[in-house]
């Protein structure tokens, strides 16, 4: 199901999406779409890490919140240089998520 949305672009921008549709063989919604879906991804994922950073959720309610898994959330806290706030508590809800994965 989709909607449409309207807005407002400079014109630039505008020729940019026109040349990248070109190029991809596509049409220019397709093009915005793959964009939103691009920064929603990374939204959701600093949204995660700065809570995390935070200690206001835990590892797997972050992996969770970025829609991605345990290990994918531990890999990049370790390339932000994120120390792990990791309790017994925490272990036993990784350890239960793991599980539905």
């Amino acid at each position: 199901m989709s909607e449409v949305v309207s807005a407002r672009l400079p014109k630039e921008k505008v020729r940019l999406v026109e040349e990248i549709a070109k190029e991809e063989k596509v049409d220019k919604s397709t093009i915005l779409e793959r964009a939103v879906e691009h920064y929603t991804r990374e939204w959701k994922l600093e949204k995660a890490v700065e809570l995390y950073r935070e200690g206001r959720v835990t590892l797997s309610r972050a992996a969770e919140i970025a829609e991605i898994s345990v290990w994918e959330m531990i890999d990049i806290l370790a390339q932000r240089k994120v120390t792990l706030q990791y309790s017994v508590e925490d272990l036993e809800e990784d350890l239960k998520a793991l599980e539905r994965e």
